[in-house]
């Protein structure tokens, strides 16, 4: 196995939002694709991220494999990668030889780890609502609902309007988004579900790899949060909701 990147900021900062989720997972290799689907370790979040051969420089991969890794270790190498830095990794018996070569060459090698956690699935969800727009647009929103409380409300009214709001002990905040030319709203009728605030401003740095995002959900059902950078990767979330008991 022989990866090699031309533009490693796609993968650092990919392992970096994940590695807040999980810490250790396994990579799935293909001659197609290289894949990660983990869950975090309180079961609320899943992340499903996605790679595929032609955002590669160069792609050998012989016959599919999974290797397992520690992020949080990964993630302290990929720092040390330049933007102009050609970035390779490739599996040396137990280790992951992770080479950084511009006018040096830099060679880090990790362990790789026996992880027995079961083949993770994604569930197949069938959400009445969905909403593109700017990264920026919702990043804002879930740090003004920050302020206010711990869950934030999505609520579509139909397809005129994303409502985003959150309540606190003393306090309320609403953002009402309208669609235009940066905004898409189809919505089968009023949806409304409430997630975790902590969660979601883990989730919402995948702003970092595209420009737009796109929101899936239901009446108290789960959240599909996804990024996407066309021909070079997608990093997508599924959010438990929270539902209250009274």
């Amino acid at each position: 196995m022989k990866l090699t990147l031309a533009e490693p900021k796609f993968l650092k900062e990919s392992i970096s939002i994940i590695s807040d989720l999980v810490t250790e997972t396994k990579f799935r290799i293909t001659q197609e694709f290289i894949e990660i689907i983990a869950m975090d370790p309180a079961n609320v979040a899943m992340v499903i991220f996605k790679m595929p051969r032609n955002t590669f420089k160069e792609y050998e991969v012989k016959e599919d494999t999974t290797i397992a890794i520690n992020l949080n270790n990964l993630k302290q190498v990929l720092r040390r990668t330049k933007p102009s830095d050609k970035l390779t990794l490739e599996k040396t018996e137990n280790k992951l030889k992770i080479t950084m070569k511009e006018k040096t060459t830099r060679t880090f090698y990790l362990p790789l780890i026996d992880l027995e956690e079961r083949q993770q699935r994604v569930p197949q969800l069938t959400t009445k609502a969905q909403i593109e727009l700017l990264s920026t647009t919702l990043n804002e929103a879930i740090e003004d609902m920050d302020i206010v409380g711990e869950s934030v409300i999505f609520q579509t009214i139909d397809k005129d309007s994303f409502v985003v709001s959150a309540t606190g002990d003393l306090n309320r905040a609403e953002v009402v988004i309208k669609p235009d030319e940066q905004v898409k709203i189809e919505s089968d009728g009023n949806q409304k579900s409430k997630y975790s605030i902590e969660y979601l401003k883990k989730m919402m740095q995948g702003s970092k790899l595209a420009t737009k995002a796109t929101i899936k959900f239901s009446n108290d059902y789960p959240l599909i949060l996804e990024y996407v950078e066309k021909d070079k990767l997608s990093l997508q979330f599924i959010l438990a909701p929270r539902v209250d008991n009274d």
